[in-house]
């Protein structure tokens, strides 16, 4: 028996032993994808964690995903692996950044992005994910300002998908979707022209494609069928023939939905590459390619095998929010999860 094989064998029995659920998100290494007992993006992980009958949650993701599992099961022990295991978007606004910034707009309503800490949370009317995000933004009233935190390029997106014009953008960004650009896109587009294209919101080409394909600069036949760019895939667009122009703005969840539903054989991935993993297991009649190989989530990839064992063996490290803290950030969250 291997090391690995190993490893995954006691995961199983602990489990057992400690009546505990491993959640993964998409971005996870294979091995700790193997081991889960569930795998998904934030909004999935999230319903989850809500309903699972089990005493403990063992949270393979980054630190604020374990937070909002903790707040939304305050009844459960919940356990990250590696307590290191930041986000560099949710790092981008502080509690107190986001105080002022609501003294300056008193009426505005705020909807923070996932990606935030538990503090940022209790401080905002909804929390969404970039499944999400436009069912929520679209569910305030018309006539009330917005201040969207704290991704600038999931914010454009929805004010793009919304024709909102009352909505403030905190900005903020994913070290890992903001160095996804225009060029590198188009260029991938231009090569791959059989290839449809799936872009997470989050990325720093989304406005510039959104602008784009809306434009109708892709390889429609002049009959306004020629691109899908919103997250249900509605498209328009008479196109130039220049690129191909499949192209599909969607969540990580949204992503894996669309690879199983598809007839296209090849489809071109702008995301953080742990989620190639799943795809391919998945879809194996299907070619996944990374719109860039260097798209690596250094903190997704702190969480290893030998950490989860760690975690099932010790419980540690127990992920646990202040009651006042907790109560404010869920009234967000529930709002989140009640918008289907």
């Amino acid at each position: 028996m291997t090391d690995l094989e190993y490893l995954k064998q006691e995961i199983t029995r602990l489990k057992r032993e400690r009546d505990a659920v491993i959640l993964a998100h998409n971005y996870q290494l294979p091995e700790v994808q193997d081991v889960a007992d569930f795998i998904g993006d934030s909004l999935a992980l999230s319903q989850h964690a809500a309903r699972t009958d089990a005493k403990a949650i063992v949270f393979c993701g980054v630190h604020f995903m374990a937070e909002t599992a903790s707040i939304i099961c305050p009844d459960k022990r919940v356990l990250i692996p590696d307590p290191e295991a930041g986000c560099s978007l949710a790092s981008t606004i502080t509690v107190e950044q986001l105080r002022a910034w609501k003294q300056e707009h008193p009426d505005a309503v705020t909807v923070c992005y996932i990606n935030t800490s538990a503090d940022v949370k209790a401080e905002c009317d909804y929390c969404c994910t970039s499944s999400n995000a436009v069912k929520v933004v679209k569910s305030i009233p018309e006539d009330k300002p917005i201040l969207f935190l704290p991704d600038m390029f999931l914010g454009a997106y929805v004010a793009e998908v919304t024709k909102r014009k009352n909505i403030y953008i905190w900005p903020g960004e994913c070290h890992v979707h903001a160095g996804i650009r225009p060029s590198l896109v188009l260029e991938m587009l231009k090569t791959y022209r059989d290839a449809e294209f799936l872009i997470h919101p989050e990325c720093g080409c989304t406005t510039s494609m959104v602008y784009y394909f809306g434009s109708g600069n892709g390889n429609g036949s002049g009959n306004g069928n020629g691109c899908a760019l919103t997250s249900n895939g509605n498209g328009n667009g008479n196109g130039n023939g220049n690129y191909a122009c499949n192209v599909r703005f969607l969540s990580t969840e949204g992503m894996m939905r669309y690879a199983k539903q598809t007839s296209a054989k090849r489809l071109i991935v702008a995301t953080e590459v742990g989620i190639l993993y799943r795809m391919q297991r998945e879809n194996p009649d299907k070619e996944f390619i990374p719109v860039s190989s260097d798209a690596v989530c250094k903190y997704m990839k702190m969480i290893t095998l030998d950490k989860v064992y760690r975690s099932l063996k010790e419980m540690v490290y127990e992920v646990k929010v202040p009651e006042d803290t907790a109560r404010r950030a869920r009234k967000a969250i529930e709002r989140m999860l009640s918008i289907q």
